[in-house]
C-alpha cells in the first residue's frame, strides 16, 4: 500500500495532541509541578527558534513562547509521522503498533540525547514521564495512521 500523505500529516497532529495530553495527565498525577513544568518545556521548545533568551526562570506563561512551541511541536510531529508512515504503509496493524512503540523510544533517544548536542537544555526533561509520552506518541501515531489510511482519507 502506498504512503497516504493526508493520513500521515493528520496522524502527526493527532499523535502530538494525544502525547501532550498524556504528558499533562502524568505530570498532574505523579508530580506537583504543573503548570511550571509545562511552561518550562514550552520554553525549551521555543528556544529552538527564539534562542536561549527565553529559557531563564521563572517559567511563566508567555503567549509568544506557547505559540512558537506549539508550531515547532506540530511540525516535528508531522515530520516524524511522515517518516514512520513509510514503514506503516507496508505492515499490518499489530506490527504497526509495535513499530510505533519502538519508534517512540527511538524518538525519545534522538530528542533527549541527540538534540542535546545542539540544544543542551533538553537534558533537564529526561525522565520516565517523557519516555512514556514518546511511546504514547509512537503508538497513537501508528494506530491513527492505520485507521485513517484505510477509511477516512483516500
Amino acid at each position: 500500500m502506498p504512503l497516504n500523505w493526508r493520513a500521515a500529516v493528520s496522524s502527526g497532529i493527532v499523535a502530538g495532541v494525544v502525547a501532550t495530553g498524556a504528558q499533562i495527565f502524568l505530570w498532574r498525577v505523579f508530580t506537583d509541578a504543573l503548570p511550571h513544568i509545562f511552561y518550562r518545556d514550552a520554553r525549551f521548545t521555543a528556544a529552538i527558534l527564539l534562542g536561549q533568551s527565553v529559557l531563564p526562570p521563572p517559567a511563566t506563561f508567555d503567549w509568544k513562547v506557547i505559540i512558537i512551541a506549539t508550531v515547532i511541536h506540530f511540525v516535528i510531529s508531522i515530520v516524524y509521522s511522515l517518516i514512520l508512515a513509510r514503514v506503516l504503509s507496508r505492515i499490518g496493524t499489530v506490527f504497526s503498533l509495535l513499530a510505533g512503540s519502538l519508534y517512540g523510544l527511538l524518538i525519545y533517544t534522538v530528542n533527549m540525547y541527540g538534540a542535546t548536542a545542539f540544544f543542551p537544555w533538553f537534558s533537564e526533561a529526561r525522565d520516565w514521564i517523557t519516555v512514556v509520552t514518546h511511546i504514547v506518541f509512537g503508538i497513537s501515531l501508528a494506530g491513527t495512521y492505520k485507521v485513517l489510511s484505510r477509511t477516512h482519507f483516500p
